[in-house]
């Protein structure tokens, strides 16, 4: 059949638009503000094979990853009609464990085998473990809370209430994890309805044809991209404040060879897996990867599998990037994650110097308490992250107060946040100044206080406290980030237990500067 541009990119944004609407369907269906508020979640179609062909405007970091759970499902099971698997295991495509993903299979009229698969990715408050909010200072994945391995909740349309009484009985919010888990199911019932419209209307041989037609132009821009690259090696290094248990900067190395259109990315000289939970495992480096080389296409083009198949990496294992069992995971999705895209926008900003962005924040300032409400007569359990400041660019400043590069979460609105916890917002507001100087001044990071009505358990991951982040081209670094309760200061990653009255403030880091200041 042949594919024209028109109907390549009109069957583009038909299946962009079945990702985004199950979203939408997690969202409005899902009892939790980190779900419902702060839109911590990913939504993506995939083909009968299990390559992605659309993703919804969601978190890089989960999507970037999801393939590799699906393909554990899928080895894992032949997936029938109205079967729906979970899975939140890192060592099995998942990222940390209170991502948990669903995945289901689409079967059009008259199919034996699913015509597509769709998935969605949702971080959940609670999941268990040794702190309230599942991001605890662990040393081992089991501290971390419930790890569940590709097993149906799901089976023939009917849910498997044995297994769902297991999960709710190892964390401490159960009915809004209830809540968030049937709202991921009713998010994948949308998104079968909708392909087999999309089917009915296109038929299953041209849908077929125009996705192979999507698959092929992504990866032809990609490409494109890497061929309007010098060719070379080109290698740098960052590292992370510290593991959390020990106090050594965990370094990540990574050396870039553009060659022929294509791009192998070597992550050896990485230090060894870390004690405390800032491991990531492989599918987290695939998805750090695969943003930042998306990010070199000036075009918008479809994020497909395409994207990758001009790409090469090599992470070591029981490296920082690419942990194995039972390594603690917690922080490798949210920290680690950025740090690796760091790291590779450093060495390709040598390749590229006039489309490569200063360091932004590089931590998602992760927050998570947990504890009893007296006042509401139940338990609590909540987990943010923090924005900071955009690294400005060879063209212009960095953005202040936004979340950068691997996550693209919302905040809580103050409002719903203090109707739902035992707290209070003392302020919010952004860190003036603390954006690098330059030519281009790194965007100011955020300012966030707040005061504790309760006893609560506490835990802090976040990073760039030691360095802030790197300035290019003559640029000043953006001010490291800051940490205090009553105005002492804590580390960057603690736990520790709170009083009522006791107000927490995090400053959160600038972005650096890009260029020498007139």
């Amino acid at each position: 059949m042949t594919v024209n541009a028109i109907d390549l990119e009109l069957v583009r944004h038909q299946l962009v638009s079945i990702a985004e609407e199950m979203g939408t369907v997690l969202r409005k269906t899902s009892l939790s503000a980190n779900i419902k508020e702060r839109r911590d979640y990913s939504c993506a179609v995939y083909t009968g094979e299990g390559q992605t062909v659309a993703m919804g405007d969601h978190m890089p970091v989960h999507l970037g990853a999801m393939p590799m759970s699906v393909r554990h499902v899928l080895e894992a099971f032949q997936l029938k009609r109205g079967d729906v698997a979970i899975v939140n295991d890192p060592f099995r495509g998942g990222t940390h464990l209170p991502d948990i993903t669903a995945v289901a299979p689409v079967f059009l009229k008259g199919s034996r085998t699913p015509s597509f698969y769709v998935a969605n990715r949702a971080h959940h408050a609670d999941v268990g473990g040794m702190s309230p909010g599942s991001m605890p200072m662990a040393r081992e994945i089991y501290q971390e809370g419930i790890r569940i391995p590709p097993i149906l909740l799901v089976r023939g349309g009917k849910v498997d209430r044995d297994l769902l009484r297991l999960i709710l009985a190892n964390v401490r919010t159960p009915v809004e994890r209830e809540g968030d888990i049937l709202a991921q199911w009713m998010a994948i019932r949308r998104g079968e309805e909708r392909l087999r419209e999309l089917e009915k209307k296109l038929g299953l041989a041209r849908l077929t044809t125009l996705i192979d037609a999507l698959l092929a132009y992504s990866e032809r821009m990609m490409r494109a991209a890497l061929r309007r690259l010098p060719e070379g090696c080109y290698r740098f290094e960052d590292c992370l404040d510290n593991d959390g248990l020990t106090s050594e900067p965990r370094i990540i190395r990574v050396a870039i060879t553009i060659r022929n259109g294509t791009a192998t990315v070597d992550f050896t000289g990485t230090g060894r897996q870390a004690a405390g939970p800032v491991n990531a495992n492989f599918a987290i480096a695939v998805a750090a990867t695969v943003y930042v080389f998306r990010c070199l296409i000036r075009e918008d083009v479809p994020f497909t599998e395409g994207l990758i198949r001009p790409i090469q990496l090599i992470a070591p294992e029981g490296t920082l990037v690419n942990a194995v069992e039972p390594s603690a995971m917690a922080a490798g999705n949210v920290e680690t994650s950025q740090r690796i895209t760091d790291t590779i926008l450093g060495a390709l900003a040598q390749a590229a110097p006039d489309l490569i962005p200063a360091a932004s924040s590089g931590t998602m300032n992760n927050l998570s308490f947990g504890g009893w409400d007296a006042a509401r007569g139940r338990a609590f359990a909540y987990y943010e992250t923090i924005a900071g400041g955009m690294g400005a660019n060879p063209r212009g400043g960095g953005l202040s107060a936004t979340h950068t590069h691997m996550t693209n979460s919302w905040n809580t609105p103050v409002e719903a946040f203090e109707h739902l916890y035992p707290l209070r917002v003392r302020g919010y507001r952004i860190r003036r100044g603390s954006g690098g100087a330059g030519l281009h001044r790194g965007g100011d990071g955020i300012t966030r206080e707040l005061e504790f009505l309760t006893e609560a358990d506490v835990t802090l991951l976040s990073d760039r406290r030691e360095r802030g982040p790197y300035g290019l081209a003559g640029g000043v670094a953006g001010a490291p980030g800051r940490n205090t309760l009553n105005d002492r200061p804590i580390p960057a990653k603690t736990n520790l237990p709170v009083k009522p009255g006791d107000v927490l403030r995090i400053d959160t880091p600038g972005g650096g500067g890009w260029g020498v200041g007139e």
